[in-house]
């Protein structure tokens, strides 16, 4: 090739003539020229400048009202407080067009699989001949599967459009197996010249439907899991504490507000370092909510065992206490919690379908603390300790049980998972004085439809109310969503006053 020809190009992009600056970067991006990637990138977002003296190209940076000019091929940085002698390489929409899919060509040759992934899906939002000839070029060469089906996908688009009827055939038949976007538009957008043609098409559309529905589904119950994992993370710390107590708490949400409280205040001294601080908020949060629960149970609650009515006022009562002193200590304004960069993102299943990370661990979170704490209550002293004060607390004194010593643990330990969950519930919502307010009753509605004193039924209440909170949501609404499972409880209680899993022994008894 001319070097010469390269560098009229080059100098091509500083004219007025959009049609030229067309084909100059036509002509550039098929010569993979050295500087062709920054300079379109710098184009596309503005920031290619050329100089007035001498036509010569240069990439801005501005920072803090400081311009740095850049230039393209070697050369002097021009460093100044303004942008004297210099201006900017101007496109319309179409050179826009252009310019995309020439960065995406120059990203078809990379090795990193997910950026020629991306200019693939970037050339499919506007298929063109131009797009299916650089594709053509490449096909043949490409490792990777999933970005070859891309491929294939955008090159029966093309040839929906412009193939014989067998080739419109084939190509229905390849884009009927696809789901992006643009192969669902472009099968509605055919014009068959025949009915065959016709019934083919239609079918494939409602393969294509059928299929997106089941995995808008799939990603219904994906949602319905982190929620009732959320629910479940909530209200297993009540089902310790009212479930196997009898202690109605309503402070519990305030305890759920302290642990996200904690998380917030552990990335205030951990700024550096937000991937870990996370990690570090579980076991505080555990240890601060643990501990004022304690507190609680030694200053209010240990005066109240046996008057059910006495302890919800009492324990409501020290929930505006407890949402009073944060709004002194932390305003009432909401606080956020920054999400750490392994949670951040998705995995893609397919192209309408991703999970996302952070929904993701925190079901992971949710089974983790459950099976924690059955581990704890059926492999541990304390737990032995428990299960003996909750079936029959004379009996369990009269073996040597210190029955008040043991009320205060298993409360802090309610206590402190409630403060996890509060952990968790920092990186899905804002942090503040109410927060806790719109768990309590979700809370309670768990523990009762799953079976009062049963975990595995608090974790299969959770995740089943999640499930269906989210299924209604979309016809319902997210408040009449809430109102019917509301109902759904009720009418289940009066048919079930045990709930799902119901206790056995003793404490059934009781």
């Amino acid at each position: 090739m001319d070097p010469s020809a390269l560098q009229e190009a080059w100098k091509a992009l500083t004219q007025k003539s959009y049609s030229k600056k067309e084909k100059a970067i036509e002509f550039i991006a098929r010569h993979d020229g050295a500087d062709a990637y920054p300079a379109m990138k710098a184009m596309l977002d503005g920031k290619l400048y050329f100089s007035i003296r001498d036509r010569t190209l240069f990439i801005l940076n501005e920072e803090n009202g400081h311009y740095t000019f850049t230039p393209l091929s070697g050369g002097q940085v021009v460093s100044q407080q303004t942008r004297r002698g210099f201006k900017k390489v101007k496109i319309n929409n179409r050179l826009r067009t252009r310019l995309r899919q020439a960065l995406a060509l120059q990203q078809l040759r990379h090795d990193d699989r997910d950026l020629r992934l991306a200019a693939v899906q970037e050339l499919l939002k506007n298929p063109d001949t131009r797009a299916a000839r650089l594709i053509r070029n490449v096909i043949e060469r490409e490792p990777d599967a999933a970005v070859r089906t891309a491929m294939q996908t955008l090159l029966a688009i093309m040839q929906l459009e412009d193939g014989d009827e067998s080739a419109q055939r084939q190509a229905i038949d390849e884009l009927a197996g696809s789901l992006n976007p643009s192969a669902l538009n472009a099968l509605k957008a055919y014009r068959p010249p025949d009915e065959a043609l016709k019934n083919l098409a239609a079918a494939a559309i409602r393969k294509i439907n059928h299929r997106r529905e089941l995995y808008a589904h799939a990603e219904t119950v994906f949602f319905g899991l982190s929620l009732g994992s959320v629910l479940a993370l909530a209200a297993i710390g009540l089902a310790i504490t009212f479930g196997v107590m009898g202690v109605i708490n309503m402070a519990h949400g305030e305890l759920i507000m302290i642990g996200a409280y904690t998380t917030y205040v552990i990335q205030l001294l951990m700024p550096e370092h937000i991937g870990i601080s996370v990690i570090v908020a579980i076991p505080a949060a555990f240890v601060v909510s643990g501990l004022v629960g304690m507190v609680i149970e030694l200053s209010v609650i240990r005066h109240l065992y046996g008057r059910p009515l006495e302890t919800l006022l009492a324990t409501f009562g020290v929930s505006l206490v407890l949402q009073q002193t944060v709004r002194s200590i932390f305003s009432p304004l909401n606080r956020s919690v920054e999400t750490p960069q392994w949670m951040s993102g998705a995995f893609p299943v397919n192209e309408v379908l991703a999970l996302t990370w952070n929904r993701f661990y925190i079901i992971i979170f949710c089974l983790t603390v459950f099976v924690a704490l059955i581990l704890v209550m059926k492999k541990t002293l304390l737990g032995l300790q428990v299960r003996a004060v909750s079936q029959n607390r004379l009996m369990a004194r009269a073996m040597g049980v210190r029955s008040k010593w043991v009320d205060a643990l298993t409360f802090g330990l309610g206590s402190g998972i409630a403060g996890m969950a509060g952990v968790a519930l920092s990186l899905l919502t804002n942090v503040g004085p109410n927060l806790g307010q719109s768990y309590i009753i979700d809370s309670f509605m768990v523990v009762v439809f799953g079976g009062v004193g049963n975990l595995w039924g608090t974790l299969v209440a959770g995740m089943s109310l999640g499930i269906i909170n989210k299924l209604l949501e979309p016809w319902a609404g997210a408040v009449l969503a809430k109102i019917l499972v509301l109902v759904f409880i009720i009418l289940f209680i009066q048919k079930r006053p045990t709930g799902l899993f119901p206790q056995r022994g003793r404490a059934a008894e009781d």
